[in-house]
């Protein structure tokens, strides 16, 4: 879209041992975590499939409290300012400036907390976290309504090299954080009346990945991604004259990619991918994704 700011993701803050305040244009607090991949670049791996990815600005707060020597218990605490997603009534216009936000139209910052459980001091130190999210809306129409998330979030490390992670969310209208099929809600609109139909869709999703990091060189990963709206919800809504984003109910993923790396400069990937998309009504399409990548760490 050219209403989209050409823009990754962007993080400032200010640490001290134990406490960080930030300003970021990143993924969503309450989602930490990411499956592992060198091919998916523009977007991140699973991205519409169980991952909660999506690009906003946000300020959060994070306090470490150790405890047990090396363990900690991780407290976050963010404002949001969630997008909307590319299929929304507020961006039908044809006007050349983007249109304030259903979040910004509100006048109301959204909210993410989460609290986790860290294990031993290290890099990728294993975790498990509980959050949430809360964001009001309002459509131009100055019809209301609420978004919000419940999610699970965990990495652990096992016997043999292993490594566990995913995560897990339960809500409503979550468009602007990358699920939904990248949809707050379906509607239709009524010529005769002037007047558009909506309702936010209830949704739920999640990822997991299974990690072989065999040496410091080489490592494999398979991961599977799913993001389910609510078919009860989105069948009135789904006309047939819709596009393809407004029938979408579920997304599924499977991936595996391996990773080898030479030196400490080089990178390089093999990547598979299987997609399949379901619409409301109509059987599931499918496709398959072959990748190679290569990169170099500075």
């Amino acid at each position: 879209s050219d209403n989209l700011l050409r823009l990754r993701t962007v993080h400032a803050g200010l640490q001290w041992e134990n406490t960080e305040a930030a300003f970021s244009y990143d993924r969503p607090l309450i989602s930490p975590d990411s499956p592992t991949s060198l091919t998916a670049i523009a977007e991140p791996a699973l991205a519409w499939s169980g991952n909660l990815w999506a690009w906003n600005p946000q300020l959060t707060f994070t306090q470490n409290v150790p405890f047990a020597q090396s363990h900690a218990l991780q407290l976050q605490a963010g404002l949001i300012d969630p997008g909307d997603p590319p299929i929304s009534i507020s961006l039908l216009g044809n006007s050349a400036i983007a249109p304030a936000s259903g979040a910004e139209q509100s006048r109301w910052p959204g909210l993410e907390a989460r609290m986790a459980l860290l294990g031993s001091d290290r890099d990728d130190r294993d975790h498990f976290g509980v959050g949430g999210y809360f964001s009001p809306h309002m459509l131009p129409s100055g019809k209301r309504y609420d978004a919000w998330a419940g999610t699970l979030d965990a990495r652990f490390h096992l016997p043999a090299r292993l490594q566990f992670s995913g995560s897990f969310y339960r809500g409503l209208a979550l468009g602007g954080l990358g699920a939904g099929g990248y949809k707050d809600y379906g509607y239709f609109y009524v010529p005769s009346q002037a007047e558009y139909y909506f309702r936010p869709l209830n949704d739920v999703g999640g990822w997991t990945q299974l990690k072989e990091k065999l040496n410091q060189r080489l490592e494999f990963n398979a991961a599977f991604g799913m993001d389910n709206v609510f078919a009860n919800d989105l069948r009135r809504y789904a006309i047939p004259s819709g596009t393809m984003y407004q029938r979408l109910a579920r997304n599924r993923t499977w991936t595996g990619n391996v990773i080898y790396s030479p030196s400490a400069y080089l990178v390089f990937s093999f990547e598979y991918r299987y997609l399949a998309s379901a619409p409301i009504a109509r059987s599931a399409s499918s496709s398959n994704v072959i990748g190679l990548s290569a990169g170099y760490k500075f």
